[in-house]
């Protein structure tokens, strides 16, 4: 029996992991549609973001891809970004040219909104790669769409990994903790890839040369871009290679057999200055607290980048 690909939005914050996300989801029509990528601050400022998500959409060879623009800013904090790990354009290594196809009209928040109302209850799943900004928005500002969410796949959060950004905090939560507290107590299903998994997942040299091999633009820009942000996390971690965090929540919806996790209760710390934006899971189960996430803790990295490599050579 096969059955119809399920309806995405990604909303996301390229950096060049996002933008092998962006890849893996427009290569693979048979598993997700995606109706519309919405841009979101985080990695860099907005304007950059809403562009780099038009030159992947390019580079893809996708320019119908409808994207939108999202919230500039978090809820209460000021924006915290990440040059330090991809760049001054968050796309940083190739020289990307300027995208040419257009940018929505509407605000990312409205069309979420519009879309969650307008299609069947529980058939849309919001991919989010950044900061939870655009959507705890639209569940503020329309509570009603809430409960026609399918699930929410996200990047984001750790546990046994701490912090990548503080001590204590991976960088998407970390960038507006409040916009988490609000997604992760909204009652909708959510399966997260914090850092436990995704620093399972290594950009090693045979991997990023099965990208080369294949000798499309677009796997070559993967390897580009791999090899631009690796400096960074090799020279942090003292690891093999770079964490390719965002595409495993793609390859989630494509082969979730890939990952394996626990259902558990995930609190947004909010208010504290030594660990605000942790993500306190309880792994062991020693509250009371109900589930809210599947918190993911282990993947099989070598059929995560084979399957990265089949779908993207397609493009």
């Amino acid at each position: 029996m096969t059955t119809s690909p399920r309806k995405i939005i990604i909303d996301t914050d390229p950096g060049q992991d996002d933008a092998v996300a962006i890849l893996l989801a427009l290569a693979s029509p048979e598993d997700v549609e995606v109706l519309a990528i919405t841009a979101v601050a985080g990695n860099v400022p907005l304007h950059l973001t809403q562009k780099n998500a038009r030159i992947v959409c390019e580079l893809a060879g996708k320019p119908d891809t409808l994207v939108f623009s999202g919230c500039h800013e978090p809820i209460k904090r000021p924006l915290v970004t990440a040059e330090h790990v991809h760049g001054k354009t968050g796309l940083d290594g190739p020289v990307m040219e300027e995208p040419t196809m257009a940018l929505q009209a509407q605000h990312a928040v409205d069309y979420i909104i519009d879309t969650l109302r307008a299609e069947p209850t529980g058939t849309v799943t919001l991919c989010v790669l950044g900061p939870l900004t655009n959507i705890a928005t639209a569940f503020k500002r329309a509570p009603d769409v809430v409960e026609k969410v399918q699930e929410i796949v996200l990047m984001g959060g750790a546990y046994f990994e701490v912090g990548n950004i503080t001590p204590t905090a991976e960088f998407n939560i970390y960038v507006d903790p409040e916009a988490a507290k609000i997604v992760f107590a909204s009652g909708v299903p959510i399966v997260m890839m914090p850092l436990d998994v995704t620093h399972k997942a290594l950009t090693t040299a045979p991997r990023i040369d099965a990208f080369r091999a294949v000798g499309t633009r677009p796997c070559d820009m993967v390897a580009e871009w791999t090899d631009f942000f690796e400096r960074f996390d090799i020279e942090k971690y003292g690891s093999q290679g770079a964490p390719l965090h965002d595409p495993c929540v793609i390859a989630y919806l494509i082969k979730p057999e890939l990952f394996a996790g626990r259902h558990i209760n995930v609190e947004i710390e909010t208010s504290s200055d030594l660990t605000l934006g942790m993500t306190v899971a309880d792994w062991w189960g020693v509250t009371d607290r109900k589930p809210n996430a599947m918190f993911m803790g282990d993947v099989d990295a070598d059929g995560f980048f084979a399957l990265l490599t089949d779908r993207i050579s397609r493009l």
